[in-house]
């Protein structure tokens, strides 16, 4: 979806500020992603950059609030972020941490 109107996320961007993405530390040269984009957690986990805050925040994030939002690598995204579907109990959850509706 790249249409603004039917993808809330562009809008959004909610859950890339508010969890820690973490996965095994080999998934992300798997999936390609760019070191710089990554930092190690422990002898086995990395995160996305910024996640592991107490303000989290995604390096890979585009965008600021009022404005669209887009992943920088969204096609190597790991899969916590790809578990995350519009409208389900994280999403609600992110979006009600950002003082955002939740959708319907």
């Amino acid at each position: 979806m790249s249409d603004y109107s039917e993808n809330p996320c562009l809008s959004c961007g909610a859950c890339c500020m508010t969890y820690r993405v973490s996965f095994y530390w080999a998934d992300g040269d798997a999936r390609g992603l760019p070191p710089a984009l990554t930092e190690r957690v422990n002898a086995h986990l990395a995160c996305m950059a910024g996640t592991n805050a107490n303000m989290p925040r995604c390096a890979a994030l585009q965008g600021e609030p009022g404005g669209r939002y887009a992943c920088r690598v969204y096609e190597q995204r790991p899969e916590p972020c790809r578990e995350v579907q519009i409208g389900d109990d994280k999403c609600r959850h992110a979006r009600a941490r950002h003082g955002l509706a939740a959708l319907s």
